[in-house]
């Protein structure tokens, strides 16, 4: 089965950095999004940046500029750079993966588990 596996966040201050890591563990065929989700004390699960095989990239408003997304196909791995750190970045922040696990099967949809990363002020 695939699975996410996540690494990476932490505690920084305002206006540092952390780095998040995922890489997909498994046998699949392809996975054409690999993305970051969010989830805030009392707030609703947001994408934060969304990458395609493709190369495409997209970011939530609230965090462009600051954070970058890069994924690495070969290795079904993609990473999340957070630059400018505010506190209200604080959140669980969760890899997330749609794609195919063999060429004629169904499309899959798998999370990680969830990095906690903490920004104080």
């Amino acid at each position: 089965q695939v699975q996410l596996v996540e690494s990476g966040g932490g505690l920084v201050q305002a206006g540092g950095s952390l780095r998040l890591s995922c890489a997909a563990s498994g046998s699949v065929y392809s996975l054409d999004i690999m993305d970051w989700y969010r989830q805030a004390p009392g707030k609703q699960r947001e994408l934060v940046a969304a990458a395609t095989s493709g190369g495409r990239t997209n970011y939530a408003d609230s965090v462009k500029g600051r954070f970058t997304i890069s994924r690495d196909n070969a290795k079904n791995t993609v990473h999340l750079q957070m630059n400018s750190l505010k506190p209200e970045d604080t959140a669980v922040y969760y890899c997330h993966a749609e794609g195919l696990l063999t060429m004629f099967s169904r499309r899959l949809e798998v999370w990680g588990q969830g990095r906690l990363v903490t920004v104080s002020s």
